[in-house]
């Protein structure tokens, strides 16, 4: 069983070893352990973007260590004993060793300990509950969790309901960590919790749920997850217009893409579309690109000529052409090609050259316009100005 890190660059590089300096310098040698993501990672041969590190000293103590040593912070959650260390550009969040006096199912208010086994035992899940010092010796003071990354597990702290219960967001958590590392069967009394306990989400800010669940979502394969939410009633607790599994399973061969997904997983209908999107609180950006992806319009064939497809990527754009095309299953490569290098073109004649024309200014010159631009659009958008002028004269003259 492994039972160090080694040969790790994020562990050795100087920034990394500067914040581990200021600390020990502070606190002594052992006073601080990387814990989480980048031990868990590590293990399970995945790649390490965030560097969490746990401490025995107490913020305050923290802070004036990080000063000492010339290194930056930001107080990013101090009632919960969490300060981010800005060494060498990159951020390194350092958090008191904890554990919680009281919970709502959505915030807990917590009191600091240098008890290393009191701050594992209020974590999640096992693997996400490892420590690691800076030789690489790994401290697991739950147990199993190394066992638990090596296997793919995602098995809760003790008591699953327990779990759950001192903060609802962690069903979600669990079919995330799933979706991301999970092999073989899930946890089945994990399961039998998140089902059980599903309602508790209620509890949870719509923020929290859709930054969940869109991390979810871009997983690599997040097929066997979201099938689980379903079964289980977990994902109907927040979304119940989300079921469609079989468009879902066709938009998983191609790159990881959390909108596409979830555009994936409800029906084509732009006005639920925008009511999922609002009642999730997503970015505006998504909200109008899920409410395009799933409006209505002309049917999108992987045969239709190049023509064809320039005329509906004038109409809805590049990324609803290009979401529309995943969604019915019609992504042929010559489409998003020509998607991706896409360029709107714009109509060479303007308003000034129908009243050259003689045709005074009012409604009419609009009606000319929008004559002469449908004209331009069946005709593939010439962009010879002569041959559009000569055809604006024709309708004028008409």
């Amino acid at each position: 069983m492994t039972q160090r890190l080694t040969g790790q660059d994020w562990m050795i590089a100087a920034n990394t070893r500067a914040v581990f300096a200021a600390l020990e310098a502070a606190g002594g040698p052992g006073c601080a352990r990387f814990v989480g993501g980048c031990v868990r990672n590590t293990l399970m041969g995945k790649p390490v973007d965030d560097i969490d590190i746990a401490t025995v000293l107490h913020p305050e103590a923290v802070i004036a260590a990080l000063d000492t040593a010339g290194i930056k912070h930001v107080p990013t959650g101090l009632e919960h004993g969490t300060v981010t260390a800005i060494s060498g550009g990159k951020p390194f969040e350092v958090t008191t060793l904890r554990h919680d006096v009281s919970t709502d199912g959505r915030n807990a208010t917590v009191a600091f300990t240098d008890d290393w086994a009191q701050d594992a035992a209020r974590r999640d899940f096992r693997f996400n509950a490892l420590y690691a010092d800076l030789r690489g010796e790994i401290v697991d003071p739950v147990g199993d969790g190394v066992d638990d990354a090596l296997a793919g597990r995602v098995i809760f702290v003790g008591d699953p309901q327990t779990r759950i219960r001192e903060d609802y967001l962690r069903i979600l958590r669990f079919f995330r960590f799933f979706a991301w590392y999970g092999r073989g069967e899930p946890d089945a009394a994990a399961l039998e919790a998140c089902a059980a306990l599903k309602d508790g989400m209620r509890r949870l800010s719509a923020e929290r749920i859709s930054k969940e669940l869109l991390k979810l979502l871009a997983a690599e394969a997040p097929g066997r997850a979201v099938a689980l939410m379903i079964s289980t009633g977990v994902l109907a607790a927040f979304a119940p217009e989300a079921g469609n599994l079989d468009r879902f399973a066709e938009v998983l061969s191609g790159p990881p893409d959390a909108v596409l997904r979830l555009a994936a997983l409800l029906p084509d209908d732009a006005v639920l579309a925008r009511g999922v999107a609002e009642r999730l609180r997503l970015s505006n950006a998504q909200r109008d690109r899920l409410v395009a992806a799933l409006g209505s319009g002309p049917v999108l064939s992987a045969n239709m000529t190049d023509a064809a497809a320039r005329q509906q990527l004038y109409r809805i754009g590049a990324q609803a052409f290009g979401d529309r095309l995943h969604l019915a299953g019609q992504a042929s490569q010559r489409l998003l090609d020509l998607a991706a290098a896409w360029r709107k073109p714009e109509l060479p004649v303007g308003g000034e050259d129908v009243a050259a024309l003689g045709v005074p200014k009012g409604p009419m010159v609009g009606e000319i316009l929008r004559t002469l631009g449908a004209w331009w659009i069946e005709n593939d958008f010439p962009a010879d100005r002569r041959a559009v002028l000569k055809r604006l004269s024709e309708i004028v003259s008409a």
